[in-house]
């Protein structure tokens, strides 16, 4: 998709929609028709990302042994690195605010289901559902927002397994 080739070379912030429709091939009244601005449109194109992030925060087992990853963490971190430029420019300060709202709402919505299911993490009975699953998705944005900020980031097992040990207290 343009906006994402865009994305992943241009700060979001700097992309037109001009830019956007010569990119795409196709004339700049076509991408009005569909998006209001550069953030609507990159937020949209990036729906899939988000998901897959969701789901994958949503499927950490609680049991997992402490010293691996699930799968699924292990997944969704090499998902982030294998687009870090990507998620680089979108997480970052230039980055756009309504897709990091829209990849929080999206956890938070996945892992209150979860907690909804029974795969609650122990120890948090006295927390509203919501609370508990709110803070743990902006914990996860900060994490990854941190890691692939850094010059040599650590592998992807790494922050996996070192995500899954905080997730779990």
């Amino acid at each position: 998709m343009a906006i994402l080739e865009l994305a992943a070379v241009k700060d979001p912030a700097s992309i037109t929609m001009s830019e956007v429709a010569k990119h795409a091939d196709v004339n700049r009244a076509t991408v009005y028709q569909h998006f209001p601005d550069v953030n609507a449109l990159v937020t949209d194109a990036m729906e899939d990302a988000v998901a897959h992030v969701a789901r994958a925060a949503a499927l950490c087992p609680l049991d997992a042994p402490r010293n691996d990853a699930p799968q699924p963490l292990n997944d969704l971190f090499q998902h982030i690195i294998d687009n870090a430029a990507l998620y680089r420019r979108m997480l970052g300060p230039q980055g756009s605010a309504r897709f990091t709202a829209r990849m929080r709402e999206r956890l938070t919505t996945e892992l209150v289901t979860t907690f909804h299911e029974g795969r609650r993490p122990a120890g948090f009975d006295d927390v509203p559902d919501e609370v508990h699953a709110a803070y743990l998705a902006g914990a996860l944005i900060g994490v990854i927002a941190h890691w692939i900020s850094g010059d040599a980031p650590v592998s992807a097992s790494a922050m996996a397994l070192a995500f899954c040990r905080l997730f779990r207290r």
